[in-house]
């Protein structure tokens, strides 16, 4: 429920805040009579994330369950990989989204009407397809239980208050510092979603896991990733895996009582490289403004 909650929350208010910049521009040029095109393009990429979204949950009932797991993991991978992308599109690019958003609508307002509908649908479509795709994935990951779409919705609702809160002038955050800290934890989602990616191929007999003997003449380092030498641990007499703490664990840093070699490697090689990349880019301090020379303020 956790995990699933901040990405409701951190990418609902993406997408809550671009409709904003988008609105609140439109009235201080006094356009408001076009409002109605940015909310037909909101509207139709609603309707196409909701749509990506019951594709991916029922769309591969009737499979076998190998192709299930194949396609699950295949997905979450994708998912991985949006995430990773998004998050540190965000921390590049979020100082500039104000001026490059209100760029697109002045072009937009000298072409047709399709041209600020178009901007509306792109700037939410976006975000919607990624959200679905990678709740879909978190929510399958986390055992795909009620509570973790509770979380996805309770993450979204508060996503449109703080959107409509802070459009509204009624408080103002540090949007900085709030995306900073949920992009901090989106990546230890995303490793647990990966990890979990890993087993989904794994069970589909796609990467060697535990599920499947050796093949005949393999090395012992090869070997050593089938079969039973593939689990790292199985713990499942110590840390019940039907229990809150295992599925508190599993909904936030992606551990399970049982886990392969190659989903331990997945996930602290995702950890260790992206979190640090990501550390190293937004906590780093900004280099101070020179002092000017003295003649130049003599001048």
């Amino acid at each position: 429920m956790v995990s699933t909650f901040i990405i409701g929350l951190r990418e609902g208010l993406e997408a809550a805040l671009i409709v904003g910049i988008l609105l609140a521009y439109v009235r201080k040029i006094g356009r408001d009579d076009v409002r109605w095109r940015i909310w037909a393009g909101v509207g139709c990429a609603l309707a196409l994330s909701l749509s990506v979204g019951a594709i991916l949950t029922f769309g591969t009932y009737g499979l076998t369950f190998q192709a299930q797991e194949f396609i699950g993991g295949t997905l979450s991978l994708v998912a991985v990989g949006f995430v990773t992308w998004m998050v540190f599109w965000m921390a590049r690019t979020a100082r500039h989204l104000k001026s490059e958003l209100e760029a697109e609508v002045d072009r937009a307002l000298t072409g047709s009407d399709w041209s600020l509908i178009a901007i509306g649908f792109f700037a939410v479509a976006r975000e919607g397809i990624e959200t679905a795709l990678f709740l879909w994935s978190a929510v399958r990951s986390s055992g795909n239980n009620e509570a973790t779409w509770l979380g996805a919705v309770l993450g979204l609702a508060c996503a449109v208050v703080l959107g409509a809160a802070i459009y509204h002038g009624a408080i103002r955050i540090d949007l900085a510092r709030f995306f900073r800290w949920t992009g901090l934890a989106l990546v230890i989602v995303a490793a647990g979603v990966l990890a979990y990616a890993i087993h989904d191929l794994q069970e589909a007999r796609f990467l060697p896991g535990p599920f499947e003997p050796a093949p005949s003449g393999a090395s012992d380092l090869v070997a050593g990733l089938y079969g039973d030498a593939a689990w790292l641990f199985r713990i499942t007499d110590v840390l019940d895996p039907s229990g809150f703490p295992a599925a508190l664990l599993k909904g936030t840093i992606g551990f399970t009582p049982e886990m392969t070699k190659l989903e331990v490697l997945a996930w602290a090689v995702y950890l260790a490289v992206v979190m640090t990349l990501f550390v190293r880019i937004t906590f780093r301090r900004r280099p101070s403004s020179p002092t000017p020379p003295k003649e130049a303020e003599n001048a």
